[in-house]
């Protein structure tokens, strides 16, 4: 899918500033059109995955997810693999301003090898899959005590050709200020960079942090499927 050659071409400055004044950002035409389908259909694929989750028997909305497996399909490995090194600078500076002391290395694979070494050895890539009627509780996707402070959407179906309805969302809370709610546009082969906890905001005595969560709203009609790309594995 020659990903590194689309991630050469993002503007990783603005990237950066869109995540310290927001907490997310949108990173476009991540995917060919071709490249979404061969991954969506990647979710019928029983044998690659760990687990399947219907979220109606847990309260979390209304679809299902599925987790996969190790060795990962070379796709969502590649994806996992080359956007990390991108975001270790936000991440090490988000964590240095919340002042957490941990810092992430430069490579995926080591970090992976610091989350198994503290039993964090699931992966944690999922797939989602919402129809009619299906959508998303607001939540986090934490999963242990080593968490990479941001993670990665991205939509493998067209909005008004595939479904209706079914934005992502964001919403902020702040304990300065009223809790603050997004919807974020996005677009077949579209990837979405956002917060997976906390993320800082500067004041007058430095930072303080503010917890984000995110879900996905009522879908209208159609089917709407989505990758998700979470750096840390879980215990």
């Amino acid at each position: 899918m020659d990903i590194g050659k689309r991630l050469s071409l993002v503007d990783w400055q603005k990237l950066s500033e869109d995540l310290d004044n927001v907490g997310y950002a949108v990173l476009p035409a991540l995917l060919a059109r071709s490249h979404c389908e061969m991954v969506r259909d990647l979710f019928d694929e029983a044998d690659l995955f760990r687990s399947r989750i219907v979220m109606e028997r847990y309260n979390f909305g209304q679809g299902e997810y599925k987790y996969f497996n190790y060795p990962l399909p070379d796709a969502v490995s590649e994806l996992r693999t080359l956007i990390y090194p991108h975001l270790v600078p936000v991440a090490n500076r988000w964590h240095a301003a919340m002042k957490i002391g941990s810092r992430f290395p430069e490579r995926h694979a080591e970090f992976i090898s610091r989350c198994h070494s503290a039993g964090q050895r699931r992966p944690t890539p999922l797939m989602l899959r919402y129809t009619s009627g299906g959508y998303c509780c607001l939540h986090q996707d934490l999963y242990g005590e080593h968490v990479f402070p941001l993670q990665v959407v991205l939509l493998l179906s067209e909005p008004d050709r595939d479904f209706t309805g079914g934005e992502f969302m964001l919403v902020e809370h702040d304990t300065k200020r009223t809790p603050r709610a997004e919807l974020v546009p996005l677009k077949q082969g579209d990837a979405v960079v956002f917060a997976v906890n906390s993320r800082p905001v500067p004041s007058e005595r430095g930072h303080y942090r503010v917890v984000m969560r995110h879900g996905v709203s009522r879908l209208h009609a159609g089917d709407r499927n989505t990758l998700g790309i979470i750096f840390h594995d879980a215990t």
